[in-house]
């Protein structure tokens, strides 16, 4: 089960950047800007160095799975499909700004302004305690904290933009 949840985020991941430079290409060649950019090469670093710590904890140290947090992080994933779907052929892992693109208010985004972010500060700290990595789940969630701060603050300017 373990080899297999992790080869499960490893694809979804994958598959997910494959979606977002599609629509990234998209969006730019339709007039968008990006904003932020200089962030992103550090939070891209940030999520490869957490999968890797997981997996480097996995192959060296004896654990149980914690079924909770199995159940947990799988429950999490239609949240994610929701908020991808939600944002459809706006949805990128880069802050987008289209011109003249509506703000998209269906979805979770009825509820609230950043419905991804939940479920990544989630994934973030139930993924390595799913394997007892404790420390895995403190330590990225402090570096995901720092790395929100940063982003949601350029999505904020570029929403602000828009209406």
């Amino acid at each position: 089960m373990t080899a297999a949840l992790l080869a499960y985020v490893v694809i979804e991941r994958l598959l997910e950047l494959v979606i977002s430079r599609r629509n990234t290409h998209r969006l730019m060649a339709e007039g968008a800007e990006e904003i932020g950019a200089d962030h992103y090469p550090f939070m891209v670093a940030m999520h490869v160095s957490w999968l890797t710590a997981i997996v480097l904890w996995v192959w060296t140290l004896p654990h149980d799975l914690n079924v909770p947090f199995v159940v947990l992080y799988l429950l999490l994933q239609p949240f994610r499909f929701w908020v991808m779907a939600s944002l459809g052929r706006y949805w990128t892992t880069r802050v987008i700004t289209p011109p003249d693109a509506p703000l998209i208010r269906r979805g979770p985004y009825r509820f609230m302004r950043h419905p991804n972010y939940v479920v990544v500060v989630l994934e973030i700290v139930t993924l390595p305690l799913v394997f007892g990595a404790w420390p895995l789940a403190a330590v990225f969630s402090l570096l995901n904290a720092a790395m929100l701060w940063v982003r949601i603050r350029a999505e904020n300017q570029a929403l602000t933009a828009r209406g």
